[in-house]
C-alpha cells in the first residue's frame, strides 16, 4: 500500500494567469505540468521516464499537491510496468501538447488507483489553441519537436522555435512584449534538464486551484480503460480510435483523425467533443479495447453522452469525417433560426458602433480647469490637475493618435504605456472624487477617445475596478441616472458614448458583459438611459445597447460555424437576456421621434433574439406576452415614429422582417 499524490506545477510560472487575458482575451490560470508521486518517489514524462526525490525535479516546489487515494499494489508490479511504460514514453514522442506529461500522469494514476488526474488538468477543451494567439503559437510549438534526425531526443537547440514561428504567435498577440516572455518562460521550463535528485520534503498540500481552463491539444492520448471512462463521462460527444504500432491502414487515416479534431474541438463547458486515441500496444489500451470487444485495428467508436451509438471499421476516411458530423449534429443540434432566411438581418454589420469624433482638446481642458479651480481642491486635487491639464499628457497623445484634422495621418504604432495609461487614470480617479458628477464630463471625453486605443481598453479590463475609469464612470452614469441628475445630462450622454466606445476592444468589452464582471452595472445603465427624456441619450443608449447586441450575436455565430469563439465568446444567461429584450421593446414603444434609435433598437432587438440558446424557452413566451410584433408594426405606421412613421427603406425592411420572422 502507498499513497499517491499528484504534483502541480505551472510552466509559465504564474505568466499564464497574469498575462493570459492581455494575449488571448482568455483567462487561463496556468499551463500546467504534473508528476505521480508514489513509493517515495516523484516521477514524470519530459525527456523520457523521469525519477526524482519528491519536490527535487527542475520545476522546483510543487504549485500544489492533490491527494489521488491510495494503490493496493505492491512497487514490484509498479516498477514492472514502468518498464514497459519507458518503451513508450520516449523522449522523441514527447509533444507539449498531444503527448505529454499529464497524459503520462493520467495512466499512471489510473493504473494505480482506477482514477483519473482532475479534469481542469486533463480536458482537452482547446480554449488555448482557439484564440488568435493560441493559433498562430501552434505552428511554432509544432516546430519545436520536429527532430533532424528520427528518434533523437529532445534538445534546447532543436526544440527552439525559428525566429518566423515565434514571430508569427508573438504578433497575433496585442502585447508582443508579453507573449515573447511567456513564450521564453514556458520554453525554459519545459526543456531544463532534469536536476539531480537529492533529499527534502514536499511543499504541504494546498486546496484545488479554480482553473478556469488549461492549454492542452484537442486530441486525447489513452492508455488504460479508467481514462477513457473519466472521457465518457466528462464528454458530450467522444470519438474513440483504436490503434496500434504496427498498423499500416492506422497511418494512412490518422492524419484524418487529427485534421478532424482540430477543425471540431471548439466548444467548451458542457458542450464538449473529445477525440481520444487508443494505442493498444501501450499501457493497457489492450484491456481498453477488449473491453469494447475490439478486435482489429483501425476502429473507430462514437459515443453520446456516454452511450456508443456507432462503430466503424478500417481507414475509410470520407465515411469517418461523414459519421463524426452526425454525431456532432446529434449532440448539438443546429439552432431553428439558421434554416431561416433572413437577408436584411444577415446583412447587418456586427461591428460596433463607435464615437470616433475627437474633441476641441483645448476647450475640454479649460473647461476641466475651471471646474477645479471653483471647488476648493485639494493638494491631490491640484496634482491630478497638473497631470491632466497642465502637462497635458493625455491630451497630447490623443491629439497625435486622434487629430482634429482628418487629413492628418496619425504616426505608425502610436499606442499608450501602460505607465501612461496608470498615470492618466490615478488623475482620473482623483479629479472624480472631488468634482460633482455633472463636472467630469470633459474629463470623460478624453477617455472616449482614448479607448479606441486597443492597449487602453486592454489596460482597463485587466486592472481593479477601483482605479478603473471605464468602472469608475460607470458607477457615476448608474448613480446620476438612478437619482434623475438632470445637471448631468452632458455626462450621462457621453458615457454612453464613452461605454460604446468600450467595444472596439474585445476584452474589454468582455469584461462589461461577464457575470463576474461588470454585467450588473452595464445593464442598469442601458435600460435607465434607453427611457430617458433627452433624444440624444436615448440614440446613444441605443448605440450602447446594438454593441451589447453584436457581440452577443459574433459569438453565437462563430460558434454555429465552428471557429473559435474566444473573442467574443460570453456566457449566455437567459434571465439577463429576457431582460435586454424587455428594456429594447420598451425604448421602441416609447420612441416617437428619432428614425434613428428605431433604427438601432431594431437591429439590437434582431440580434439578442437571432440564434439565442433560450429563444424557444424563455424568448418566445416573453415576446408573445409583450406583443412584439405590434410593438415594431406601429413604427411604421403613421405616429408611429414621426408624422408619417418610419421613412428609411432599409429600416422600414429590417421592422418588417424582425417583427415576422422573429416575433411570433
Amino acid at each position: 500500500m502507498s499513497k499517491v499524490e499528484l504534483y502541480v506545477y505551472d510552466l509559465s510560472n504564474g505568466l499564464a494567469k497574469q498575462l493570459s487575458r492581455q494575449l488571448t482575451g482568455k483567462q487561463i490560470d496556468g499551463i500546467w505540468h504534473t508528476s505521480v508521486v508514489v513509493f517515495g518517489r516523484e516521477i514524470f514524462y519530459g525527456q523520457g521516464v523521469c525519477e526524482t526525490l519528491p519536490g527535487q525535479s527542475h520545476h522546483g516546489k510543487p504549485l500544489q499537491i492533490v491527494d489521488m487515494g491510495e494503490t493496493a499494489l505492491d512497487q514490484d508490479t509498479f516498477n514492472e510496468y514502468l518498464t514497459e511504460m519507458r518503451q513508450h514514453y520516449t523522449a522523441d514522442k514527447y509533444h507539449l501538447l498531444e503527448f505529454n506529461c499529464n497524459s503520462f500522469t493520467n495512466d499512471c494514476v489510473g493504473f494505480l488507483t482506477g482514477g483519473s488526474i482532475p479534469s481542469w488538468i486533463s480536458d482537452l477543451p482547446s480554449d488555448f489553441l482557439s484564440t488568435p494567439f493560441g493559433a498562430a503559437l501552434r505552428p511554432t510549438i509544432d516546430a519545436m519537436f520536429r527532430r533532424p534526425v528520427p528518434g533523437a531526443a529532445p534538445t534546447l537547440a532543436t526544440l527552439r522555435p525559428s525566429p518566423a514561428d515565434a514571430a508569427a504567435a508573438i504578433s497575433a498577440s496585442p502585447n508582443p512584449g508579453l507573449a515573447a516572455s511567456l513564450l521564453q518562460a514556458v520554453a525554459s521550463q519545459a526543456f531544463s534538464p532534469t536536476a539531480p535528485a537529492s533529499s527534502g520534503s514536499a511543499a504541504p498540500s494546498a486546496p484545488p486551484l479554480a482553473s478556469s481552463s488549461t492549454v492542452s491539444a484537442p486530441i486525447h492520448i489513452c492508455t488504460n480503460p479508467s481514462s477513457l471512462h473519466s472521457l465518457l463521462r466528462t464528454h458530450k460527444a467522444v470519438i474513440v480510435f483504436f490503434t496500434s504500432t504496427t498498423c499500416g491502414p492506422c497511418r494512412m487515416v490518422e492524419p484524418v483523425f487529427e485534421d478532424l479534431a482540430y477543425a471540431k474541438t471548439h466548444r467548451s463547458g458542457k458542450d464538449r467533443t473529445a477525440f481520444v486515441k487508443v494505442d493498444m500496444d501501450v499501457g493497457l489500451g489492450g484491456q481498453a479495447g477488449a473491453e469494447w470487444g475490439i478486435r482489429a485495428t483501425p476502429t473507430f467508436l462514437f459515443f453520446l453522452e456516454g452511450k456508443k451509438i456507432h462503430e466503424l471499421k478500417g481507414a475509410n476516411a470520407p465515411e469517418l469525417r461523414s459519421q463524426v458530423d452526425l454525431l456532432l449534429y446529434q449532440a448539438f443540434p443546429p439552432h431553428p433560426h439558421t434554416s431561416l432566411p433572413l437577408p436584411v438581418v444577415e446583412a447587418l454589420s456586427t461591428n460596433p458602433i463607435l464615437f470616433t469624433q475627437p474633441p476641441a482638446y483645448d476647450n475640454l481642458l479649460n473647461k476641466l480647469s475651471s471646474f477645479i479651480d471653483a471647488s476648493s481642491p485639494s493638494h491631490q486635487v491640484l496634482e491630478a490637475k497638473e497631470q491632466i491639464i497642465t502637462r497635458r499628457t493625455m491630451s497630447l497623445y490623443l491629439s497625435a493618435r486622434f487629430p482634429s484634422d482628418r487629413n492628418a495621418s496619425p504616426p505608425k504604432g502610436l499606442s499608450a504605456s501602460p505607465q501612461l495609461i496608470s498615470s492618466w487614470s490615478a488623475s482620473t480617479r482623483t479629479i472624480t472624487q472631488a468634482l460633482p458628477t455633472a463636472q467630469v464630463f470633459p474629463l470623460v471625453d478624453l477617455w472616449r477617445l482614448a479607448l479606441l486605443d486597443e492597449a487602453v481598453g486592454t489596460w482597463c479590463a485587466t486592472n481593479p475596478s477601483a482605479i478603473n475609469p471605464v468602472h469608475i464612470f460607470l458607477r457615476k452614469a448608474d448613480e446620476a441616472l438612478s437619482a434623475s441628475q438632470s445637471e448631468a445630462r452632458n455626462f450621462i450622454l457621453i458615457a454612453l458614448r464613452m461605454l460604446a466606445n468600450a467595444f472596439a476592444c474585445s476584452v474589454l468589452a468582455k469584461d462589461l458583459l461577464s457575470a463576474a464582471g461588470q454585467r450588473v452595472a452595464a445593464t442598469k445603465v442601458i435600460v435607465s438611459s434607453l427611457l430617458h427624456a433627452d433624444t440624444a441619450v436615448r440614440t446613444a443608449a441605443a448605440s450602447l445597447a446594438f454593441n451589447v447586441a453584436a457581440f452577443l450575436q459574433k459569438g453565437r455565430v462563430d460558434k454555429i460555424r465552428g471557429a473559435s469563439a474566444t473573442d467574443n465568446e460570453v456566457e449566455e444567461d437567459g434571465e439577463w437576456e429576457v431582460e435586454l429584450v424587455s428594456a429594447v421593446l420598451e425604448a421602441l414603444s416609447n420612441e416617437g421621434q428619432s428614425e434613428e434609435a428605431v433604427h438601432r433598437l431594431t437591429a439590437a432587438l434582431a440580434f439578442l433574439l437571432r440564434l439565442s440558446p433560450v429563444y424557444e424557452s424563455q424568448l418566445v413566451p416573453f415576446l408573445e406576452v409583450l406583443h412584439a410584433k405590434d410593438t415594431l408594426m406601429v413604427k411604421l405606421a403613421a405616429g408611429g415614429c414621426g408624422e408619417k412613421g418610419v421613412q428609411k427603406k432599409e429600416v422600414r425592411k429590417l421592422v418588417e422582417e424582425v417583427a415576422e420572422k422573429l416575433c411570433p
